[in-house]
Parts: structure tokens; C-alpha cells; sequence
């Protein structure tokens, strides 16, 4: 956890808050100090599977995260009696990053482990990120050119016609399927030659199956992350994107 802390010390986009409640529009602020908050849960010895139990616990389709409360990056820890071990459950919220925002903290938290933290470059104030996006395009260019781009879109992009198809969130299922080491690197050579992320290919490619199953050309992504995991990735790394 020390070493979590350090690197929550280092950055300033893992130690902010968004704050609104009497001002005229919410705003972004960074804590001198936030520190990490650790909670110890004590699960029920009984349960088959204490790992799931925990994340059961911090299900963040249930669990919130206060985004007024600097780090917005949370942590629970609970005592495995039959394995004789610790289990963990890290949180992090998407206004602060994503997962290229974790990788980087990794990283450096095994440098902080290994004793070569010092061998870490400096970290990048925020307030250059924040000067760029409030002094370059103003927000009347930004609205004219969403307008421009989406004043056509009468109906969101639903696949086989099915829009309602979340309810409470509970029922939804996951499937992963790694992608081998080829197909991996194509995209990234891909990425590097046109000057965008990798993640920015994946959208694209999800784009085109979305416009075969909803029979639709004008394809439009509701994924308004995309915008906060290029911005925590350029305050942790310097650079648009991070393949």
C-alpha cells in the first residue's frame, strides 16, 4: 500500500476530486494529498468462493465511488483463512482512469517495490493537460462540431433492433477471448504507422460489427470513456494514447 500511496503522490490526475455542489459548473481539482483509502472486510468463512464474495461486495454496478473524494481510487482487503492468504479488490474510477492508467501504476509500483523508483521519470503536472483543453478549442467549436457531426442522429445504434437489453444491470454476462500474439502486434504496428491508439482500432473495429448486426451505416458509439481514457493516459505518459 505504501508503494500505491508514492505512486498516487507522483500524479496529479490519481489525486483528484470533481467538485460542483455552489459553483456555476463542476470542475476538476487537484488534492495536495489524497490518501489511499484501504478497507479491511471480514467475509463469510462458509462461502465457497471468498474471492468472488469480496468482488460481490465492491460490484461496481453496485458499489459508487464519491468522485468529490480524492483518490478516486479505492481498495479492499480481506483475509482468506482457507488459503492462508490476503485477497484484494482494487477500484479506480473511469474520470481518472482506465486501463492503461492501471499498467502505468504498476509499473511503477514494482519500481517502488524494487527500490529503483528513482529511476522513474518526472512525473507531468496536470495543470499543463488542463491549460490545453481550457485555452485551446473553445466550448462553442467543440458543440459546432458535434452538432455538425451528430445533428443527423435521431436514434441511437441498437444491435438487432434490441434497446432495452441491460434492465438493472444484474443479468448481464461477460465473455473474453485473448487476442494471440500476431493478431496483437498487427494492431499495434497498425496503430503506431496512423498515429492513433490501439484503442482507437478496437472502436473502429466495433464500429463495423455494430453497423452489420443494426443494418446501419451512420454507426455512433456510446462510450463517452474513450475521451477520459485518452486524457488519463496522456497525464500519466505525456502522449495521446498508450498501445
Amino acid at each position: 500500500m505504501n508503494a500505491m500511496q508514492a505512486v498516487i503522490d507522483r500524479h496529479d490526475i490519481l489525486r483528484t476530486a470533481v467538485i460542483w455542489e455552489g459553483l456555476s459548473e463542476p470542475v476538476q481539482v487537484v488534492w495536495r494529498k489524497a490518501v489511499l483509502p484501504v478497507e479491511e472486510v471480514e467475509l463469510d468463512p462458509a462461502a465457497e468462493d471468498l474471492a468472488r464474495q469480496l468482488y460481490d461486495r465492491f460490484n461496481p454496478r453496485r458499489y459508487r465511488i464519491d468522485v468529490r473524494q480524492a483518490p478516486l481510487l479505492r481498495v479492499a482487503i480481506a483475509y482468506d483463512p482457507r488459503q492462508d492468504r490476503w485477497l484484494m479488490v482494487q477500484l479506480l474510477h473511469h474520470l481518472a482512469g482506465d486501463h492503461s492508467t492501471l499498467e502505468v501504476m504498476q509499473e511503477e509500483i514494482e519500481a517502488h517495490l524494487l527500490g529503483q523508483a528513482d529511476r522513474l521519470s518526472a512525473a507531468l503536472p496536470f495543470r499543463n493537460l488542463v491549460a490545453q483543453a481550457r485555452l485551446g478549442i473553445s466550448r462553442e467549436e467543440h458543440e459546432a462540431f458535434f452538432r455538425k457531426l451528430l445533428g443527423d442522429v435521431d436514434e441511437p445504434t441498437a444491435p438487432f433492433g434490441l434497446l432495452d437489453v441491460q434492465g438493472d444491470g444484474t443479468g448481464i454476462k461477460e465473455a473474453r477471448m485473448a487476442a494471440d500474439a500476431s493478431l496483437s502486434r498487427r494492431l499495434r504496428e497498425r496503430a503506431r504507422r496512423l498515429g492513433v491508439s490501439a484503442a482507437s482500432l478496437c472502436h473502429l473495429a466495433w464500429a463495423q460489427v455494430l453497423a452489420r448486426v443494426s443494418g446501419r451505416e451512420d454507426v455512433v458509439l456510446r462510450d463517452c470513456a474513450v475521451w477520459a481514457y485518452d486524457r488519463a493516459a496522456r497525464a500519466l505518459t505525456g502522449s495521446w494514447g498508450h498501445s
